[in-house]
């Protein structure tokens, strides 16, 4: 199988005062094409670091980064810019929509950093994924006219439409209901079986469970499974304390 990303001994710190605080230390991570990879961890633990780093919106403070067999680490930030803008499509949970923008316009801003679109294929790109995410009769209306489930499928299809070799999403259900997150996690499997490398962060572990590979971040370290925590305890009327079946 081909890789498409690959990290070698990463770290990432930043700056407090006169010290540095470690994030992301020392990480191995691989995915190859066509992986869809759920990502979890609490909090704090750097997850959304980590994707920031991989989304080429930050840089690993030393380690190296390979991206559809670039060295990312030695490439200028206009570069980078050029790579993200070919081979990455984001997905957040706020949805990040234009709200003085029509659906159209919305999804139709992506292309405008890709020089080898000509403009006049914007429109049948737009129709194209609208028709994916089921949305065709909503081409010309406003973000605030849409049901958040809504919003966030017309964020996928923004994602989509340049045609990105990796989707990267940030908790892409963690404003929905269950009805519209299921719809959501569909169309990120549906894209999956199309040939699209999936990177999910989620601290939903019904819907990690779906993926094909599960990673658990834990203090800016993957840990083999996810860290257990002690329930909390529930004062008994006469003092005591429950007993934990074992």
């Amino acid at each position: 199988m081909e890789m498409l990303i690959d990290i070698r001994q990463a770290s990432k710190v930043f700056p407090q005062g006169k010290r540095t605080v470690p994030v992301l230390q020392q990480l191995d991570f691989t995915v190859t094409r066509g992986e869809f990879v759920a990502l979890e961890g609490r909090s704090g633990s750097g997850k959304s670091t980590l994707l920031s780093v991989i989304g080429l919106l930050d840089r690993f403070s030393s380690g190296e980064y390979w991206l559809a067999g670039q060295n990312v680490q030695r490439l200028s930030g206009r570069a980078q810019s050029s790579l993200r803008n070919r081979e990455i499509g984001w997905i957040f949970q706020n949805f990040n929509l234009l709200t003085d923008m029509t659906v159209a316009e919305n999804i139709m801003l992506p292309l405008r950093y890709l020089e080898q679109v000509k403009r006049s294929s914007y429109r049948n790109r737009v129709e194209q994924v609208l028709a994916q995410v089921e949305l065709s009769d909503h081409y010309h209306a406003y973000p605030e006219q849409l049901s958040g489930g809504q919003q966030q499928r017309v964020a996928i299809a923004r994602a989509l439409v340049s045609e990105p070799s990796l989707l990267l999403a940030d908790e892409p259900t963690g404003n929905l209901d269950s009805e519209s997150s299921d719809i959501v996690f569909d169309l990120l499997r549906q894209q999956h079986q199309q040939g699209s490398t999936i990177l999910l962060v989620t601290h939903d572990s019904l819907l990690a469970a779906r993926a094909d590979r599960r990673l658990w971040l834990h203090d800016g370290r993957f840990v083999p499974a996810a860290p257990v925590t002690a329930p909390p305890t529930t004062q008994h009327t006469n003092g005591s304390q429950p007993s934990i079946p074992v």
